[in-house]
């Protein structure tokens, strides 16, 4: 299993943890921003592949933002996937 941190940006969360196993994402907790939302999320896309997660996710804004906690959950995936790919080339 990976675990991943991401520092988050434009939002109110302050760090994202995610733990991947086999492209799935086991869990994912996030530090600061809105409890609800951040949890919601976390539960909701646990079990889901890193790709499908990415594409529900990126783009998501909140409010007036460019970007939301779940658009930079997105962000976070993405960067953990280039930097596997980079290790693992097939």
């Amino acid at each position: 299993m990976a675990t991943f941190s991401y520092v988050p940006r434009g939002v109110c969360s302050r760090r994202i943890d995610i733990e991947i196993e086999n492209n799935v994402i086991k869990s994912v907790k996030y530090t600061g921003g809105c409890a609800g939302n951040t949890q919601g999320v976390a539960a909701l896309i646990a079990g889901m592949p890193v790709d499908e997660a990415i594409e529900r996710l990126a783009g998501i804004r909140c409010g007036f933002k460019q970007t939301s906690c779940p658009d930079q959950l997105a962000n976070a995936l993405k960067e953990y996937k280039s930097e596997n790919e980079s290790k693992n080339p097939n």
